[in-house]
């Protein structure tokens, strides 16, 4: 599976925002500013860049069984982005939440959207149109947002990293015509159905692309098969704006979530729910791990707000959180020049083929990638997004 991240939302709720109830003395889970969702972002983009750098596209079958099992690891990486999904999930509905009432609801919203993703995403598909990295094809279609259909439309997933754009922005379209309309248990139903509906719609695709002889993993890139983690999310905003649990009751939904988790795997152990190769692990491989996101994001806030925050929130992770959609968008292009590099290089006779063990340089692959895609990101930070993000409060 190609690798997602989402352009995930600023972690910031309105003043209004109805917070959690909390036990005396504690400060409230949702706040304007939460720094343990940005450690959390940061995770999730870290996730994806050794997912990228050290497991997809390479043959591990040249490595010795222990070092393929290491980097074998690496492959939960790609999860990052559902976790992301997660994140952006329960932030983007409680903006919506608490701008029901306003009378520019849409404009605001799709406005703010536009300025906090268009221009690192305009600049993305700028160095890859000038790179001749990227067909046009494929281009014009990620430009409207509609990269996770390329495979269905016949063109090729030519930077992998933008289907999961694709999704956040369907999401984007839809979720707050339903947070507007319906009620908050209204949007906590359509949550369920959403939940109930993917894993099914995952085993409908998988059928139809098995009947045809292979299933490839652009499938479950479709929209509909992937929008539980953003139900997830959504899910939990709601739950906590209608129900305001205590703490404590959160503390027993952590550990239930996690129970439940490792429940799904024990049973479908043996009908390969570790992988996408079987009808089960189609369906339902990637639901234990929504799981574990919500009570991971529940943990983060809880623990961010009592006096273990500062272990959640270490400022080399924070900052990771605070440039991961340039990060994101980055990265691999940063793999692709250090791979292009290399192998001029040894076509050279500048560098030997053999010149470091496999295993150790894919290690040193990913940094070498990894400090200019930090770079790269924070100067799209800095010089690219802020000067548009600064223009979101002057304008909505």
């Amino acid at each position: 599976m190609s690798t997602q991240v989402l352009e995930i939302p600023e972690p910031k709720w309105p003043e209004t925002r109805a917070a959690a109830r909390v036990d005396a003395g504690a400060k409230p889970l949702v706040r304007p500013y939460m720094p343990e969702l940005d450690a959390l972002r940061g995770i999730a983009v870290l996730m994806v860049v050794l997912y990228h750098g050290l497991y997809w596209g390479i043959d591990l079958d040249v490595f010795p069984p222990m070092k393929r099992q290491v980097l074998t690891l690496a492959w939960t990486g790609r999860l990052g982005v559902d976790l992301f999904f997660v994140l952006s999930g329960f932030l983007i509905t409680g903006v919506l939440m608490n701008a029901r009432a306003r009378p520019d609801y849409y404009r605001r919203f799709y406005l703010r959207r536009a300025l906090r993703i268009l221009p690192a995403f305009f600049l993305t598909l700028g160095l890859l149109l000038a790179a001749r990295a990227v067909p046009l094809n494929f281009a014009l279609l990620s430009l409207a947002y509609v990269a996770n259909l390329a495979p269905l439309l016949g063109v090729t997933m030519a930077y992998p990293v933008l289907w999961s754009l694709a999704v956040e922005e369907h999401f984007y379209l839809a979720w707050p015509w339903a947070v507007r309309k319906l009620s908050n248990r209204g949007v906590l139903a359509l949550c369920g159905v959403i939940v109930a509906a993917s894993p099914l719609l995952r085993l409908i695709s998988f059928r139809i692309a098995d009947a045809k002889g292979w299933v490839s993993y652009h499938v479950f890139d479709y929209t509909w098969n992937a929008s539980d983690g953003l139900a997830w999310g959504a899910a939990l905003a709601i739950f906590l704006a209608e129900f305001a649990p205590t703490r404590r009751r959160l503390v027993q939904i952590v550990g239930g979530l996690v129970l439940a988790a490792f429940a799904i795997w024990a049973i479908g152990w043996r009908h390969g729910i570790l992988t996408r190769r079987m009808p089960v692990g189609a369906a339902l491989q990637v639901v234990p791990w929504h799981l574990l996101f919500v009570a991971l994001l529940v943990f983060f806030l809880l623990a961010g707000t009592s006096r273990w925050k500062r272990w959640l929130t270490p400022r080399a992770l924070t900052f990771v959180g605070e440039i991961s959609y340039g990060l994101y968008l980055y990265h691999l292009m940063c793999f692709w020049m250090i791979d292009w590099l290399s192998s001029r290089a040894v076509s050279q006779g500048l560098l030997r083929q053999d010149w470091i063990e496999p295993f150790w340089g894919l290690w040193v692959r990913v940094l070498l990638a990894g400090v200019p895609a930090v770079l790269m990101a924070w100067l799209s930070r800095k010089y690219v997004e802020e000067p548009f993000l600064r223009l979101k409060e002057r304008w909505t």
